[in-house]
């Protein structure tokens, strides 16, 4: 790979850092909120909805203004926007006023993700490309890691304002040096050719279209609901069940994040022994395992077993589906892979929706055992929807896929 792209993923990954410890920054200190608003935390939790909505929502509009203007001039601009919002997040004196800023904080974070997959896509080689996303998006999973204990250990220390103040410096460093780089070599992020309302509608219905597109996102949006829609009160749940801190269990659900980096650091050994079924089938497994896991834990110790094998099997499958994402629309990679993201964090603003509901009738301990649950089936049905698509007339391997593309 050029020095060039490797700077450029690393920039990425310092992106992706920011955005995800945005939206992990509030699950461990939930109960700090509750306590400074005065509402119950199934209403403090509205926070993780709004911001997932606003981030789902806008990648309909980053998809096509990402082909338009390029990847990561929009990617920059998005990223300098969000330290608005993290700003005004550590100054409400409100929980409207909170959730006003985070939504404008889930508006702007939308860009990064999905954009820096779209520029992964057009620039790596389809052979090498599950591989290099791990590597880009560990960046990403650092946030997740960062932002769990972060919150958890600032809301018990400094207070949860410190969070988001911390948050802002992030995004202005972060995007800060991605639009140094635009600016200093406008080749990285060639802008495309003007498109109106029209025809990003016909990308949108090209995308929908194609069977196998339709399929992906309808697995990643359950993948969102059950995966993210838990996690977010898994730290709340140790809290309460195991009488640990804000910031160990802030910890221990950060061991989600740890499983993914052990995932990014053996991608090509894994990808090259389990391949594509063998990664959804174990990750769904080991996801199925990891949450019923965290349900039942008497301590902590089991409690971090969970949460790792938990976070190790989500990025097993989620990368899988990622790859395929990358490949299900080519002529319009930008869109597609801002519907793709799109419809995971959907589906965990309808997860948290659906969490905060279980959370009142039934508990958290049933809440993230029927999450472990759905996602071993998810993870065994698409593994079998792999098999099968590798068994379609026709169906080419992916280092075919990716070299027929660059023709």
């Amino acid at each position: 790979m050029p020095p060039t792209n490797t700077r450029v993923i690393l920039l990425l990954a310092l992106a992706g850092f920011a955005s995800m410890a945005a939206m992990r920054i509030t699950d461990a200190m939930l109960p700090a909120l509750s306590q400074a608003f005065e509402r119950p935390v199934a209403d403090v939790a509205q926070n993780i909805t709004v911001f997932a909505i606003a981030y789902g929502l806008m990648q309909l509009c980053y998809g096509p203004l990402g082909d338009r203007y390029g990847t990561l001039r929009v990617i920059g601009l998005a990223t300098l926007s969000c330290a608005l919002g993290a700003l005004g997040s550590a100054l409400a004196g409100s929980l409207s006023s909170l959730l006003l800023f985070r939504t404008l904080t889930g508006a702007t974070a939308a860009a990064i993700i999905p954009l820096s997959m779209a520029w992964v896509g057009n620039n790596v080689d389809y052979a090498a490309r599950q591989v290099t996303l791990a590597h880009m998006l560990s960046g990403a999973v650092m946030g997740l890691i960062t932002g769990q204990v972060m919150g958890g250990l600032l809301a018990d220390t400094l207070g949860w304002q410190a969070a988001f103040l911390v948050l802002a410096l992030l995004f202005l460093l972060a995007g800060g040096l991605l639009t140094g780089a635009v600016l200093r070599k406008p080749a990285l992020s060639p802008p495309g050719e003007a498109s109106g309302g029209i025809a990003f509608l016909a990308r949108l219905a090209g995308v929908l279209a194609i069977p196998r597109a339709r399929q992906i996102l309808l697995l990643v949006f359950l993948e969102g609901i059950a995966a993210f829609g838990a996690l977010a009160f898994a730290a709340s749940h140790l809290h309460e069940r195991l009488g640990v801190s804000l910031t160990v269990a802030g910890l221990l659900v950060a061991l989600f994040g740890v499983g993914g980096l052990l995932f990014a650091a053996l991608a090509r050994p894994l990808v090259a022994r389990l391949g594509e079924t063998g990664l959804a089938a174990l990750g769904g497994t080991l996801m199925g395992a990891g949450f019923c896991l965290l349900a039942l834990a008497p301590g902590p110790g089991l409690a971090a077993g969970g949460a790792f094998a938990a976070g190790l099997g989500f990025y097993m499958m989620h990368s899988t589906l990622q790859t395929n994402a990358t490949q299900m629309a080519p002529a319009a990679r930008g869109t597609a892979m801002a519907v793709f993201a799109g419809c995971l964090f959907l589906g965990q603003s309808v997860g948290v929706s659906l969490g905060a509901l279980v959370l009142r009738l039934a508990g958290s301990g049933v809440l993230l055992a029927l999450a472990g649950a759905w996602l071993l089936v998810l993870g065994l049905l698409f593994a079998r929807r792999l098999r099968g698509w590798k068994a379609e007339p026709g169906a080419e391997a992916p280092g075919q896929a990716g070299a027929s593309e660059q023709r």
